[in-house]
């Protein structure tokens, strides 16, 4: 064999291993999606079963989100220490053997405490996923694994609405949620039984990790990483005021009608998806990331301004609203990207458990911020708001270093 024909063959052995990658860790990422939206579509049902209120069963949304930000970081440090396979794995199971429990058990409080298992389990993903594809893919072709594994998410979220309250609709909102512990479990045995895939991707001894100054807590509360934080608190504040309050603001400041509202708001989250895949094709052909998610941030603020000032219409209003989620998905990949520049080698699990921790925290914000502006009678200032909130965002872009920490 010639070594032209040996390095082909290498390549397309090594091609195959990213695919491999890229769709088990995708399908995970759908998975954990699908998982954070099962509540919502079933919620009604569950709450006329156990008799309980809007409140008390908001309390499993609770224990879900503050287990998930109080552990995640340091599921992060464990995936640096052991590797990313296992851990992904094993918070895939524990995910569905909670839910199953939660679906089994008649007992409202044990929904709740499942959730905050199912919480627990939440906390992998993003440390794993993020290491498992930073490691394992080539960087040429990392921004187009990155938007593929944003976009598999985004698409779990979609299906599960649709799919629960059809297993709802045939045997109650247990078996949905015995239909989906199958899903996390059947995805956990597929990722042990993969057949000819071999997980390249190994944790960092300590001895080859980076020193002190570079890894663990000192890491974490450097500037760039703190400045990264604060990007993703903020996108998350950004989408969750138009994912969560655009359709009742719409009504309060426009009248505009329900399916029309609902309409625009499925538009902003279809765009989103397809943004996200195009935002993979362009951070693939440029390294300036953060000019990439700058412009779109910009241009996502401009949008979103406009929607708020002017009642053109419900297809003005479904057409702008579409075209900011379009600019918010392009953002993105290279928002991945950015993290990852600044994220030395044997740190990813911390540093992205760290970072997507800022989900949580604008969870936790944007309701108190929305709900306050439409108690108050200014459904204008959610798009104000959010607009205002992503034109900042472009302060931190443009402040994190462009070079990657050097690993000693």
């Amino acid at each position: 064999m010639t070594t032209t024909t040996a390095t082909s063959l290498s390549s397309a052995t090594d091609r195959r291993q990213e695919r491999w990658l890229i769709a088990l860790v995708s399908t995970a990422h759908f998975v954990s999606h699908y998982f954070i939206i099962l509540l919502a579509p079933l919620f009604v049902f569950i709450r006329a079963d156990y008799g309980v209120s809007y409140t008390e069963l908001g309390f499993a949304y609770v224990a879900f989100n503050v287990v998930t930000a109080l552990l995640q970081t340091p599921a992060g440090f464990l995936v640096d220490r052991v590797g990313a396979r296992w851990p992904l794995i094993g918070g895939l199971a524990l995910g569905g053997v909670a839910i199953a429990i939660a679906g089994m058990v008649d007992s409202f409080w044990v929904l709740v405490a499942m959730f905050g298992v199912a919480g627990l389990a939440n906390t992998v993903y993003h440390p794993a996923d993020y290491t498992l594809l930073s490691q394992g893919v080539s960087p040429k072709r990392l921004p187009q694994a990155f938007s593929i594994h944003t976009f598999a998410g985004m698409l779990g979220g979609a299906a599960a609405p649709a799919s629960l309250l059809l297993m709802h609709n045939l045997a109650g909102w247990r078996a949905a949620f015995f239909g989906a512990a199958v899903l996390g479990l059947a995805t956990a045995a597929l990722m042990v039984l993969a057949p000819n895939f071999e997980w390249r991707v190994q944790p960092v001894k300590p001895s080859d990790a980076s020193q002190p100054d570079q890894t663990g807590w000192s890491l974490l509360l450097s500037l760039p990483i703190l400045q990264s934080l604060l990007f993703f608190v903020m996108l998350a504040i950004a989408n969750a005021g138009l994912q969560n309050y655009s359709v009742a603001a719409f009504g309060d400041l426009f009248g505009t009608p329900l399916g029309a509202a609902n309409t625009a708001l499925s538009g902003y989250l279809l765009l989103t998806a397809i943004g996200v895949l195009t935002g993979g094709l362009v951070a693939s052909r440029t390294n300036r990331h953060a000019l990439v998610a700058s412009i779109g941030l910009i241009a996502a603020s401009v949008v979103t301004f406009a929607i708020g000032m002017a009642d053109l219409g419900s297809i003005f209003i479904i057409l702008m609203m579409s075209l900011s989620g379009f600019l918010t998905g392009i953002i993105m990949p290279s928002r991945d990207l950015i993290v990852r520049e600044n994220t030395p080698p044997g740190s990813f699990g911390k540093v992205f458990g760290f970072v997507t921790t800022g989900f949580n925290i604008g969870g936790i914000v944007s309701p108190l911020v929305f709900g306050w502006l439409m108690d108050n009678n200014s459904p204008r200032g959610v798009f104000i708001f959010v607009a205002a909130v992503s034109l900042i965002s472009v302060v931190t872009v443009l402040a994190i270093p462009k070079q990657r920490p050097a690993a000693h």
